[in-house]
């Protein structure tokens, strides 16, 4: 076969040996298992049907999985904006990765948030809407993801 075709099948129908390596792969991503021997015996099954399918079975995610977002929020100098801001990302369930908080300067100061949105509550669009709400925001901008725009 030349030309590699992909399908999405129920992984209850594939024989147990994929499901197995898709394991052994998962405690190697996640640290559980220090060694490719180590991932195999956990999982249950000899390292030469790791090799042989490893780069063959991967589990199917969707669009949304690890996707992130960054964007850069002007906030009004005064105690406890940056908090309601956090938590305005916590309410909508996105998980914040980074944040970065320059010196505030003529009584604003410039932050930008990098978070996860995966389980957000809506979409994006709503995020950034429900976050210019927050009372000492100025102004955000979306500046990485899926569409660039000022809200």
């Amino acid at each position: 076969m030349k030309d590699s075709t992909y399908l999405l099948v129920n992984q209850v129908v594939l024989p147990q040996v994929f499901i197995k390596v898709l394991e052994a792969k998962e405690y190697l991503r996640t640290a559980q298992a220090s060694s490719t021997t180590e991932a195999v015996r956990m999982a249950g099954i000899s390292r030469s049907v790791f090799y042989k399918y490893k780069d063959a079975v991967y589990p199917y995610h969707g669009k949304a999985e690890n996707q992130i977002i960054t964007v850069q929020v002007v906030l009004y100098d005064r105690p406890g904006v940056l908090l309601s801001v956090i938590s305005a990302f916590y309410s909508q369930r996105a998980n914040i990765l980074t944040i970065n908080q320059n010196i505030p300067v003529n009584g604003t100061a410039l932050v930008s948030i990098s978070c996860q949105v995966d389980n957000l509550q809506g979409s994006i669009n709503d995020l950034l809407h429900y976050l210019k709400q927050v009372n000492g925001v100025q102004r955000i901008e979306h500046i990485t993801g899926e569409s660039m725009k000022e809200v």
